[in-house]
């Protein structure tokens, strides 16, 4: 096999260690278009489920992968759109589970289709299910999520509500503040509310990192986030990046040039391995360009970035 074309990483992530990613869908193919998202906005604006990606064509890319042993923390059914939108999440985590038994399978997803039972027991195999959750309103539902018009807010709240009635493996709630939309303390409290009825293991405080799909997008700052998690209680953690922003980049600087040292790889390659911006991405690249630790060559399938003296 050339190359893996649904597989990326691993990656190092905040939240779950050494993550190998799975990308069931292809690229912004999502039932919501959230102002925050780090991949842009939605391409593909749907909620019909079905094999966008082939479950064989998965199967073969993860018998490549392992035909070694890998030391991963989680395999992750992630990427830039909707795992659950595709029909085949669960007989790929079935196969994950009898052949590779030896990992842990983390699903992250927007929540939408968990108002749906038996999508619950399609993934009754996953091991832990990170659902979000970012309004209390309908109205601030559509200004931060902006979701296909077939989705009803209430039916989304049910679904996270009812998740934890049938799902019996760890749930850890991811909460995404935007400054001046969500983050003031009466949506705080009504936030709370419905996180009481999901009932999640984990609540997970979250705010934006890197390039948003819409420019004016703010990120709350640390002392909001000490202040949401004083009234979230003690499930509650902040997972938020409020370091130092040389610190940030030079950690990823370090991470692409990780991910070129072992192949030259395009823009669309460095996205897919690293799940950075684009935006992000070109910043970096002309940084190491201007240092002289980068060179390019170009292909038919377009302009490749490589290590100097790799």
């Amino acid at each position: 096999m050339d190359k893996l074309k649904h597989i990326f990483g691993p990656v190092p992530s905040r939240r779950l260690g050494v993550s190998l990613g799975v990308d069931l869908v292809p690229h912004k193919t999502c039932n919501l278009n959230c102002v925050y998202c780090e991949c842009g906005l939605t391409t593909n604006h749907t909620n019909k489920r079905r094999e966008y990606v082939k479950a064989d064509k998965i199967k073969q890319e993860l018998d490549f992968y392992f035909k070694e042993r890998r030391e991963l923390d989680f395999i992750t059914f992630s990427g830039a759109g909707e795992p659950l939108l595709n029909s085949k999440i669960g007989e790929v985590a079935t196969y994950i589970k009898n052949n590779f038994s030896g990992y842990q399978i983390a699903l992250l997803t927007n929540g939408i289709l968990l108002s749906e039972e038996s999508i619950i027991n399609e993934i009754k195999d996953i091991d832990l299910i990170i659902p979000s959750l970012d309004a209390a309103s309908e109205d601030i539902f559509k200004k931060i999520n902006k979701p296909h018009k077939d989705i009803i807010f209430k039916d989304y709240i049910n679904g996270l509500t009812n998740l934890r009635k049938h799902f019996h493996n760890q749930i850890w709630l991811e909460v995404f503040f935007i400054k001046g939309i969500n983050d003031s303390k009466d949506q705080i409290s009504e936030i709370n509310e419905i996180i009481k009825d999901i009932n999640p293991d984990k609540i997970q405080i979250n705010t934006v990192d890197r390039p948003p799909a819409l420019e004016n997008i703010c990120p709350i700052d640390i002392e909001k986030a000490e202040q949401i998690r004083e009234i979230l209680g003690s499930r509650a953690e902040i997972v938020g990046n409020f370091r130092d922003k040389k610190i940030a980049a030079n950690e990823s600087i370090e991470l692409l040039k990780n991910s070129l040292l072992r192949r030259p790889l395009t823009i669309d390659d460095i996205r897919s391995v690293t799940s950075m911006h684009t935006n992000e991405i070109n910043k970096l690249l002309d940084i190491l360009e201007k240092d002289g630790d980068i060179e390019t060559f170009r292909s038919e399938r377009g302009i490749f970035y490589k290590l100097r003296g790799n």
